[in-house]
């Protein structure tokens, strides 16, 4: 039986994987089941196939969004516990400045300080739309947030399960696996190189195009501006992994320190500054860096370099411009 396989320790194939996650998600299974199940499979250490499998079911469960068009996400598993801001909301909001379209797909703090809707909420950004205003927002400023509880209502299950646990779990890999506009290019972040791997190996069986998994050597879910950065790409089916470090992209490390927040509301005012161009150098780098990258899967850079480059001249007067009329949206609306 499944999960007496699991409490042995025994990996299951993806068929048993997405036929576990859709009895959780569908309640049959008890609080003290689930905290039980996930608690041995992130001890065990997390299996590809498994990943696969409950992304598969994940998705089977969901709503979905047509928009029509090619988008890019930027998100990250979280659990990383540097206390960085909110750095993939920064990227998807100064990407669609520069016109290209972002599916953000995210959620409020599980166990991170702040998530991206508490981010989002404290710039005055509105987030809590059904598909038909997420679609409106996406046409009209290149950027949509999918807030996961209402494309994964599902998930209503397992949320206090995972609250309670106040652990990592294999939930937290699978939000940035399953993004509800179907993004076929996306940069992911990952709190550990083996999960990142075991990731990239997963999403072979998913409807991806082109997507680079990053986990910085310091632990961190991003590209890192202070070490070097494991990237593992998946292109068409094929893998590839390498290192980076900042000065391949021009830039001169720096620790952490000015990237450091304590609530959404010190993220959301670093944002700003990166945005204005007086945040620590720290918190610009991080920004710089992981936007780079997006832009070279977004295929509108060469290299991470050359988007890091395009990157920084859209910072200013461009990417607060852009920030303002999304505001100005939610105060029509309201």
């Amino acid at each position: 039986m499944t999960l007496s396989r699991i409490m042995t320790g025994q990996a299951l194939s993806k068929k048993e994987a997405t036929e576990l996650v859709t009895i959780m998600m569908e309640g049959s299974l008890s609080n003290e089941e689930m905290a039980a199940i996930l608690s041995v499979m992130q001890f065990r250490g997390l299996d590809a196939e498994e990943i696969a499998g409950f992304a598969l079911g994940m998705e089977q469960k969901s709503k979905k969004i047509d928009v029509g068009f090619d988008v890019i996400d930027t998100c990250g598993t979280g659990g990383d516990a540097s206390g960085t801001f909110n750095v993939s909301t920064a990227v998807a909001i100064l990407l669609s400045s520069m016109q290209v379209k972002v599916a953000k797909h995210g959620n409020r703090s599980v166990s991170s300080k702040t998530g991206s809707a508490d981010v989002l909420e404290k710039l005055g950004i509105n987030f809590q739309q059904g598909e038909v205003e997420a679609k409106d927002a996406l046409n009209k400023h290149g950027l949509t947030f999918l807030f996961a509880p209402h494309y994964h209502e599902a998930m209503r299950h397992v949320a206090p399960v995972r609250k309670a646990l106040k652990m990592k779990t294999i939930f937290n890999v699978l939000g940035p696996l399953t993004n509800p506009a179907g993004a076929k290019r996306r940069v992911i972040g990952v709190y550990d190189v083996e999960v990142a791997r075991k990731m990239a190996e997963a999403s072979k069986s998913l409807s991806m195009e082109r997507v680079l998994f990053v986990a910085g050597h310091d632990g961190l879910d991003e590209i890192s501006p202070q070490t070097e950065t494991t990237m593992i790409e998946v292109y068409q089916g094929e893998v590839t992994e390498s290192t980076f470090r900042p000065e391949d992209a021009g830039l001169t490390r720096t620790t952490l320190d000015g990237a450091i927040v304590s609530d959404a509301e010190q993220s959301a005012t670093l944002i700003e500054q990166v945005f204005a161009g007086n945040a620590p150098e720290s918190a610009t780098n991080l920004v710089l860096l992981n936007a780079g990258a997006a832009l070279y899967v977004a295929r509108k850079a060469s290299t991470i370099k050359a988007g890091v480059a395009q990157a920084k001249e859209a910072l200013g007067e461009q990417a607060i411009a852009h920030l303002q009329s999304m505001r100005a949206e939610k105060e029509v609306q309201s």
